[in-house]
């Protein structure tokens, strides 16, 4: 039975979250009242999550042409990169916070086949996924249950579709205690020339629906993506969609099987907003327009309605436009690999979507106007900056205690769930499958996978320290971009590009769009400076949760900013890669960099002393930037035998970090005329610690000497125990059983 449509008022757009400007500008374009399927259409499309209407304006200053670009930002569903022989690298991280802190299994299982879709709808065949996870406080067992879900889904659902999970990372912060973040990378390899557009060419042209069958689950997810989170949000749950691994690794192979046949002119995964986001983006992309029968696409419920079957963002679908006379090939492929294969349409030349129902026109509007750069609007909100500043200026280094015993200090460190191994995540990933990984036993800062078939292996990361954005977001974002360049770097690696996932508060905060827009000018300084441009992304707006006082009042509480890099690197010579590990007894450990005075927004300051508020970490861009190309030259040239940059922890973590892996200690003298805690526990950037085979001391001292990059030997790797200034902080073996059970018995009472 159709449901009857609501009236449609000011009130109706408002609640599907559109501004009264909008909707005017609706009825503009429409000529007309919108019906409730044309206005939940516009209301998805102009959702933040899909228009990046408040966003797209500072995206646009981003470094975003290169030499080994192929696409533009933006062109395609993911970024693409030459990497040499013939081959290009597709990869985009993408977030997907509020369906998993509302359902974390789900939220992370669909958030990890969302992105392996972007990648393989272009063409390319997934080899690697990474993430980056945050969380409240870890003695929250709310936290506790988060954590479980988000881990169990990327996990499961990455495992059953056959793509290792290869590196990532994992905060715990109070400020994600209700609006976690999680965001999900894919990497995939394509020959170049053999990729396939989003787009709707050749009027005539049939559209079909390959896939799983339309669901309810998922409706409105875009607009949900686009609003805070209340202690209401769990009554959303249709808005968090349902994934089916299996199914998606049968529509992958099936779709890159279609490829090969030449039947298809445009294919795009359907994810926010569903068949409403796909159909008008590669519409508007050709600028042509689409018929499509509502009632011929498979559904998985009776009588769902336009709306519903428009919005749905039901998994694992893919809408494909193929060649005319040739659509046997598709029915061949897929009736192969068992998958619905369904023509509900074709392409036109008005320009226009027309959606039909059993014969009946149930939506009619122009594609353009819906779609980022055609008509969504486009805003620039006013700023302001943060209040908290304040508060960051009167930090007083002089008046923060030093440690009177070093060792206890260096323990209740070393054991924050920010600092030690997140073993108990990973091992419930798969990171063998597909026999690509490298680095399992002998660990480097960035992940490493070898490219089969040529001697190259790309070098991956993502990375934000966001309580360096947080103290300022202009410098920490240049540091998030500095530090997995520096991770990319000391694994062997030219860093070569980047994609990003923008996680901030409500823009409408005039204090967050401060942090935005200053962590974008900080972003493109240092992408252009690593000549890294972006290739895409996305934007995730209205992380901030929505709390209650006991008057009924309410306010809300941002997360910190943080906008997650992920790096793409190439590594010519795949057996040439650098581990982080010391060696051998008896090879030197040096510091590779400048260590000022200077605990700013340390971990050590949170932990050892609570203090939240601090300024940013040293950073000189130029300096990090000399430091690099001379770390590269290093391993070229064979002269060091590891090679660690220093972050969260500082030096004395790093080192610890050095020495754990093959059960090496070292013997450091901190010879410094700065406060030892900020030596050994400040994170100050642009540092790197290596170690040195004592035949290449010289050598190795000659190049730096060139190469202008302040070094200081510290000492040498020695024995099983860890010495600093001859005092004995105990045995490697006890430091790396802290390391790898810690996170266990915090989550969940024991050790795995």
């Amino acid at each position: 039975m159709q449901l009857t449509e609501p009236k449609i008022t000011v009130e109706t757009a408002q609640n599907l979250g559109l501004t009264p400007e909008e909707f005017e500008k609706i009825q503009d374009i429409l000529g007309r009242m919108p019906n409730f399927t044309e206005l939940s259409i516009f209301s998805v499309m102009w959702s933040e999550h899909c228009s990046y209407k408040n966003s797209i304006t500072y995206l646009k200053t981003l470094p975003r042409d290169g030499q080994r670009l192929l696409v533009g930002a933006g062109e395609e569903n993911a970024g693409l990169v030459d990497i040499g022989d013939g081959l290009a690298c597709a990869f985009k991280i993408e977030s997907h916070n509020h369906p998993s802190a509302i359902e974390p299994y789900q939220g992370a299982a669909t958030g990890v086949g969302g992105i392996h879709r972007d990648i393989f709808t272009m063409g390319a065949r997934p080899i690697a996924a990474l993430n980056s996870l945050r969380f409240g406080n870890i003695d929250s067992r709310h936290t506790h249950h988060l954590v479980d879900g988000v881990v169990r889904g990327i996990g499961d659902y990455g495992n059953c579709f056959g793509v290792p999970t290869v590196g990532g990372e994992v905060y715990f912060n109070d400020c994600y205690n209700q609006n976690i973040l999680v965001n999900a990378m894919s990497v995939g390899i394509v020959k170049v020339g053999e990729t396939v557009s989003a787009v709707a060419d050749g009027p005539g042209n049939p559209v079909f629906i390959v896939g799983s069958a339309t669901g309810k689950d998922g409706i409105h997810g875009a607009t949900f993506a686009s609003a805070d989170l209340t202690e209401e949000s769990a009554e959303d749950l249709p808005a968090v969609q349902v994934g089916d691994p299996f199914q998606e690794k049968l529509l992958l192979e099936a779709s890159l099987e279609a490829i090969k046949t030449g039947a298809i002119v445009g294919m795009q995964d359907m994810g926010a907003a569903g068949i409403t986001c796909s159909t008008s983006e590669m519409s508007a992309k050709s600028k042509t327009g689409m018929q499509i029968h509502l009632d011929k696409v498979p559904t998985r419920q009776a009588n769902m309605s336009p709306f519903e079957i428009l919005l749905s963002e039901s998994q694992e679908r893919m809408l494909i436009v193929a060649v005319k006379g040739q659509e046997h090939l598709l029915f061949e492929v897929f009736d192969k690999w068992d998958l619905e294969c369904e023509e509900i349409g074709i392409v036109t030349d008005t320009g226009r979507l027309e959606f039909f129902e059993n014969g009946v026109c149930v939506a009619d509007v122009p594609a353009e106007p819906l779609v980022l750069g055609g008509g969504a609007p486009v805003y620039q909100r006013n700023y302001r900056r943060p209040a908290y500043f304040d508060d960051i200026a009167q930090f007083d280094l002089n008046q923060v205690p030093q440690p009177t015993d070093y060792v206890a200090t260096a323990k209740q460190l070393f054991a924050s769930p920010n600092i030690v191994s997140k073993r108990w995540v990973y091992e419930q990933y798969d990171s063998m499958v597909r026999t690509n990984s490298m680095g399992t036993n002998r660990p480097s800062d960035a992940a490493i996978v070898r490219v089969k078939g040529t001697e190259k292996a790309l070098v991956v990361t993502t990375d934000c320290n966001s309580a360096y954005v947080y103290a300022d977001p202009y410098v920490g974002a240049m540091i998030a971009v500095s530090e997995a360049a520096r991770n990319i770097t000391c694994s062997g690696g030219l860093p070569v590009a980047i994609t990003n996932c923008l996680n901030f508060g409500n823009p409408y905060d005039e204090e967050v769009y401060w942090q935005f827009v200053h962590a974008i000018k900080g972003m493109g300084e240092a992408c252009r400076k690593f000549d890294t441009p972006v290739t895409g992304g996305n934007v995730s707006f209205y992380n901030q949760s929505v709390y209650k006082r006991e008057d009924g009042s309410t306010y809300t509480e941002p997360v910190y900013p943080t906008p997650t890099i992920g790096m793409l690197g190439v590594l010519d010579n795949a057996d040439r890669y650098m581990t982080l590990d010391f060696k051998a007894e008896g090879d030197a450990i040096y510091l590779l960099g400048h260590s000022p005075e200077d605990l700013g927004s340390s971990e050590y300051l949170r932990v050892l002393h609570n203090i939240h508020k601090s300024p940013v970490p040293h950073f000189d861009l130029d300096v990090e930037f000399e430091l690099q190309q001379a770390v590269r030259q290093l391993i070229h040239n064979d002269l060091i035998a590891s090679a660690h940059d220093v972050s969260e922890g500082g030096l004395f973590v790093t080192l610890v970090e050095s020495a754990m892996v093959n059960d090496l200690g070292f013997e450091v003298d901190c010879k410094t005329e700065i406060r030892k805690d900020a030596f050994l526990f400040g994170e100050a950037q642009s540092r790197v610690v290596v170690s040195v085979r004592a035949e290449q001391e010289e050598s190795f001292l000659s190049a730096l000497a060139e190469a202008k990059v302040p070094v200081q030997k510290l000492g040498q790797v020695s024995g099983a125990q860890i010495v600093i200034d001859g005092t004995d902080y105990g045995a490697v073996q006890d430091w790396k059983h802290t390391y790898n059970h810690q996170l266990g018995e915090k989550l969940n009472g024991n050790s795995n």
